[in-house]
């Protein structure tokens, strides 16, 4: 048997790649992660599956179902948020496969960041404002980050940030970024991103914080930042199509 880490993608169940639709509907077992995942995801899974939420359990609970599917050599569904490469935790998971001898496979899903950058209806990487995308996170109460990666760090670049699990730290990420990017750099809270009551406010680093208060925002929302997201007009076009800039599959044409 083979246990596959799936990526549902941000919420929208349109959003699954074929792969993923094909092995869910394929799987006798399916675990999924049901605090982002929502049912629809999973509601291809065959008949008389067993569908099990794991948002209640234990790294300890969730081995043990995957130990008696490989006991019973059955596939499993491993249903991840968003792209499992990405805060998926499944490193801890296959540790454990990998001690029991167990096979697994990884399906990249759409991460957040791409379906909340669609939304808005642009690119994030704006020709000679932006050409990085920097994906973090705030410690909060999860995993400490490590001592070399902090927001302060990460804003000297000048990068599109893409901060997670950061909504109810956005009086330390203003204090954080406004030394290097200015108050008025423009941010986009983009909550449950794809979902039918998906939420985007718009701001800036000096008042974005009293835009979520408003709205009641408190969880499930990425924090996007930097000057990429002002909907700048007076931008250098892209060398990509530039035909003073020849490249192996479009030669200078001569004059």
């Amino acid at each position: 048997m083979t246990v596959y880490f799936i990526g549902a993608g941000p919420g929208d169940p349109e959003l699954l790649t074929l792969k993923a639709q094909r092995l869910i509907a394929a799987c006798p077992v399916c675990l999924y992660a049901g605090s982002l995942v929502p049912a629809e995801v999973v509601a291809g899974a065959p008949k008389g599956a067993r569908v099990r939420d794991t948002a209640s359990m234990t790294l300890d609970d969730t081995h043990a179902e995957i130990v008696a599917a490989h006991t019973r050599g059955q596939d499993v569904a491993r249903v991840h948020s968003g792209d499992p490469s990405l805060y998926g935790a499944i490193a801890e998971q296959i540790r454990r496969l990998k001690a029991d001898g167990i096979d697994y496979e990884i399906i990249p899903g759409v991460p957040a960041y791409a379906a909340a950058a669609a939304a808005l209806g642009q690119e994030l990487t704006v020709p000679e404002i932006a050409q990085s995308i920097v994906l973090t996170r705030m410690s909060m109460k999860s995993t400490s980050m490590p001592a070399g990666e902090t927001l302060e760090n990460f804003a000297r670049t000048g990068a599109t940030l893409a901060i997670h699990l950061g909504i109810r730290a956005l009086r330390e990420i203003e204090r954080q970024l406004i030394p290097h990017y200015g108050a008025d750099c423009p941010v986009v809270v983009a909550y449950r991103a794809s979902w039918p009551d998906q939420v985007f406010l718009r701001g800036t680093l000096s008042d974005i914080r009293e835009k979520v208060r408003a709205e009641k925002i408190t969880r499930t929302a990425l924090i996007l930042v930097g000057p990429a997201l002002g909907g700048i007009k007076d931008f250098k076009d892209s060398a990509l199509y530039d035909p003073e800039i020849p490249h192996v599959l479009r030669p200078k044409l001569n004059s």
